[in-house]
C-alpha cells in the first residue's frame, strides 16, 4: 500500500507568551469557524506532521475550519517549567494561544489528558467558546 501524500503545508510555529513562558503553536486551515485542539499529556507541533496518522486528524480537522495546535507548557517546543503547572497556570496558557491566534469563540477539542482542560475552559470562559 502506498503512503497517503500530505496535502497540507506544514504551518510555521508561533509562540505565545504566558506569563515568563512561550508556549508553541501553529495555526493550520481557513474557514468560518475556528477550531481549538488541546492535546494529551504528549505533543510536538512540529514532529506531529511526520506521523500519518496525524496528519489524517489534522487535515480533517483544518477541513472544516481554521485549526489551532499547541504543544502545553513543558512538552514539544513550548518552554519547560518546574512540573506542569496548576489548573489555572494551564487556562492562562490556553488563554495565552487563543488570543495570539486571534481565536474568536472557538470550538474546542481535547484529546486525553486534554479533554478536562477542554471542559475547565468551556464552563470558565463559556463566553469565549461554542
Amino acid at each position: 500500500m502506498m503512503p497517503r501524500k500530505m496535502r497540507i503545508e506544514i504551518p510555521e510555529t508561533s509562540y505565545a507568551r504566558s506569563g515568563e513562558l512561550s508556549i508553541a503553536y501553529q495555526v493550520v486551515g481557513e474557514g468560518p469557524r475556528d477550531i481549538l485542539f488541546i492535546p494529551g499529556f504528549v505533543s510536538n507541533v512540529e514532529q506531529m506532521w511526520g506521523l500519518p496518522g496525524w496528519v489524517r486528524i489534522l487535515e480533517r480537522l483544518s477541513s472544516l475550519g481554521r485549526l489551532v495546535v499547541f504543544d502545553k507548557r513543558g512538552t514539544g517546543l513550548s518552554d519547560r517549567s518546574l512540573g506542569s503547572g496548576s489548573a489555572a497556570d494551564r487556562m492562562d496558557d490556553v488563554r495565552a494561544v487563543v488570543d495570539a491566534a486571534g481565536l474568536e469563540r472557538p470550538v474546542v477539542i481535547g484529546l486525553s489528558e486534554g479533554g478536562p482542560l477542554a471542559i475547565l475552559l468551556a464552563t470558565t470562559y463559556p463566553q469565549r467558546v461554542r
